[in-house]
């Protein structure tokens, strides 16, 4: 009789662990071509039992293939199609859950994760779970445009962006468009998202994006139109109060003399066989000469004058004052005059 109740307590025990261990999954997965995909496989964790060994194998063509493996001597990644896009989380008890990255259409099939226990009693305990994978291109969706964090009014001066956003197989190419009148439109970018670092008045308008991928007809879907407007003009910087910003130094004529040119304009009037007028800004400084040949060259002044001299030529410069701008005037209809 003892015997017996001995067997009816292994029994029930063993009932009892196998339906703790048991593993949850799902039986069909849809993944898309270039994407990242989880086939699911979970367990709740059972004191007294171990885990011994985790593996995930592939059915295809009634072949089945060993993908990962995971015992006492760490992961082992033993089909070469799948090495660098398939891993299973180290660090969380119970789940098995394999990951797939950049799935590729042969990828499709039969997956089984299998998980064995040990228990204190060195008794094995195992369990499976198949999950169907279907791998399909995807064409790309109507696209969204999703604005900055200041919206579509955006202030002049200010770091702005715009985004297209769309799903589908990737990879998946965008452009970036702006209209322009007649109907047409101007090609600003090939990258999901349009940036500003210091938007402008002139960046104000109507933008919207596209969105192509590989799957299907490659069909180019468009998004809607959005308008981006500009609030207030550039900041610029302003000159300081009390300073003009077309102010000039004055003139320091060449030599060791200190004599200041006159802040006002200065002519000279050379008489010669032909007359000449010239005006002479405060400050350039050129040598004195007729614009003809000269011919009995003198020069003659008017009012205060004084001399600067430059090297090996004299220059006679006069103040200005009315009568010397009314006889200036009148010279100007009959003789040619020149702004140096």
């Amino acid at each position: 009789m003892g015997e017996v109740v001995r067997i009816v307590v292994f029994v029930m025990a063993f009932i009892s662990c196998n339906a703790l261990l048991d593993l949850s999954g799902v039986p069909q997965v849809k993944g898309t071509w270039m994407a990242t995909t989880t086939l699911p496989c979970a367990y709740m964790p059972s004191e007294g039992f171990t885990q011994q060994m985790l593996s995930w194998s592939i059915e295809r063509d009634h072949r089945t293939s060993t993908i990962f493996r995971r015992d006492d001597s760490g992961d082992h990644i033993l089909l070469a199609q799948f090495r660098d896009r398939v891993s299973v989380p180290k660090h969380s008890p119970g789940n098995a859950s394999l990951l797939i990255e950049n799935l590729e259409m042969p990828d499709s099939g039969h997956y089984t994760c299998k998980v064995i226990w040990r228990s204190e009693n060195n008794s094995l305990v195992t369990k499976e779970v198949t999950t169907v994978v279907k791998v399909v291109k995807v064409a790309v969706t109507k696209p969204v445009i999703r604005a900055g964090e200041l919206g579509l009014a955006v202030p002049a001066g200010a770091r702005t962006s715009l985004t297209c956003v769309a799903d589908g197989s990737p990879p998946i190419s965008y452009r970036w468009f702006r209209s322009i009148p007649g109907g047409k439109a101007l090609l600003l970018s090939s990258q999901a998202e349009l940036a500003w670092d210091s938007l402008q008045p002139s960046d104000a308008g109507k933008y919207y994006c596209e969105a192509e991928n590989r799957a299907g007809a490659r069909a180019v879907q468009q998004s809607d139109t959005v308008e981006l407007t500009v609030r207030g003009s550039p900041v610029t910087q302003q000159p300081s109060a009390g300073t003009d910003r077309h102010a000039r130094p004055p003139l320091t004529p060449r030599g060791s003399g200190t004599q200041q040119v006159p802040t006002e304009p200065l002519y000279e009037v050379a008489f010669c066989s032909t007359a000449d007028v010239m005006r002479l800004e405060t400050d350039v400084e050129v040598p004195v000469k007729c614009l003809h040949k000269k011919t009995n060259c003198k020069t003659e002044t008017f009012n205060d004058t004084f001399t600067v001299k430059d090297d090996s030529h004299n220059s006679v410069y006069i103040r200005k004052n009315p009568e010397y701008e009314n006889l200036v005037s009148a010279m100007e209809s009959e003789y040619e005059t020149e702004r140096i």
